[in-house]
């Protein structure tokens, strides 16, 4: 059995081409920056559904040099990592060839920090596109005053944009946020508004706040007010983008510019296919067999053992996407956990010969995935809620590797 294909739903463009500064990103889908995901093996499997081929059992071929089926940036760089050449964050920048552009995303709170990260990039040409990470929700971060607790910091934030931009040179910035802390301290417009004043050129809103972190209902509604409040600048929206459909409704009810998916494509690099048929409106969507969702999978661990130059610790790796593949398949409990403690390709090849890959794509397999906690209080620095222009008392042990946002 092969890959059944579904109906699409009608297609639902902008009104104008995503620009992220010289570059057209069309259609207007963007892979969210994700720790620990988004390294250069899971892109070149998204990019390789996006880019006309859906890839399912075997590499298309790669023949769109130029870019331009949507956008894929690198899981979250810390620029003090960075700047100090940590290493594994040396790594984690990696591009491979036949990326273009080639995007990159940083975390940093400190502005002079952040300023020589992106002289860095701009000088060793590391990267094509920065993008800037205020969205990060993880207690460990928001804490120390970072990531989704920074922009309440107005002044700390307009510093880091400003450093940014400066010593971006040619290379187009934008920014990742969230509408808030919490309902009772949102930033979002603010934020916005700082963000044109500053020379950002696009900004991406997930329509959470910190507090709600992955759980309950993302709010669409954030999404439309922060494009009437910011009309100067694209605005793209993130936030449960579980399928194509959901992706075209989004820029129906919002009016966004493009859209931001994160926890969407976990073990669905092809959603960015099903993104690219529905938005030039060819009409399908792909429903895999569990055999070729195998085949992804054995790509999937295959290409991060050649990239971290070790099949091993490879397949280790990418045990955490197991999971999210067979979401909705019939694979007994006992099959499930010996998948997760594999070490080796042949054990995996193994162990999925064992399992009916002729399932047909299950009914209810598109939906949440990853984590979906929410309604948590946010940990923050003492005294941080007292005055949004008080930006005292954050440090640079806030520059922790985490989660994107």
């Amino acid at each position: 059995m092969t890959a059944q294909l579904q109906a699409a739903p009608p297609a639902t463009l902008p009104a104008a081409p995503l620009a992220i500064g010289p570059y057209t990103v069309q259609p207007p889908v963007v892979l969210a920056p994700m720790a620990g995901i988004t390294n250069a093996p899971f892109r070149t499997l998204c990019r390789e559904f996006a880019e006309g081929a859906r890839g399912f059992g075997g590499r298309p071929p790669m023949d769109n040099a130029s870019g331009g089926k949507g956008l894929f940036v690198s899981e979250m760089i810390t620029t003090r990592a960075l700047v100090e050449r940590n290493e594994k964050t040396m790594q984690l920048i990696h591009f491979d060839a036949t990326e273009t552009p080639r995007s990159i995303q940083l975390y940093g709170v400190d502005p002079v920090t952040v300023g020589k990260a992106v002289r860095m990039i701009v000088d060793e040409d590391l990267a094509d596109h920065i993008d800037l990470n205020f969205g990060c929700p993880v207690p460990k971060v928001t804490r120390r005053g970072g990531g989704s607790a920074l922009p309440y910091k107005r002044p700390l934030l307009r510093a880091i944009l400003r450093e940014a931009v400066a010593n971006a040179g040619e290379l187009p910035v934008t920014m990742k946020m969230r509408k808030g802390i919490d309902d009772d301290h949102l930033t979002f417009l603010d934020a916005g508004r700082i963000a044109v004043e500053e020379g950002v050129t696009a900004i991406a809103l997930h329509g959470r706040t910190a507090a709600q972190h992955y759980g309950g209902t993302a709010d669409w509604d954030a999404i439309a007010r922060l494009k009437e409040h910011v009309p100067e600048i694209p605005v793209l929206g993130n936030g449960d983008i579980w399928s194509a459909g959901d992706a075209l409704r989004m820029v129906r009810e919002t009016g966004c510019d493009g859209v931001v998916v994160g926890r969407g494509c976990l073990g669905r690099p092809w959603l960015f296919g099903d993104l690219v048929a529905a938005f030039e409106g060819t009409g399908t969507v792909a429903a895999p067999t569990l055999r070729e969702v195998a085949g992804v999978m054995r790509r999937h661990a295959q290409l991060l053992g050649e990239w971290i130059g070790d099949e091993t610790r490879g397949v280790i790796d990418f045990r955490k996407h197991v999971a999210w593949y067979l979401k909705g398949f019939s694979v007994g409990s006992t099959l499930r956990k010996q998948l997760a403690i594999t070490s080796s390709l042949d054990q995996f090849d193994e162990l999925m010969a064992g399992l009916d890959l002729d399932q047909p794509w299950p009914d209810g397999a598109d939906g949440p995935r990853g984590r979906t906690s929410g309604n948590n209080r946010v940990a923050l620095p003492d005294g941080w809620l007292k005055d949004p222009y008080d930006c005292a008392g954050i440090g640079a042990d806030a520059e922790l590797d985490t989660s994107g946002g």
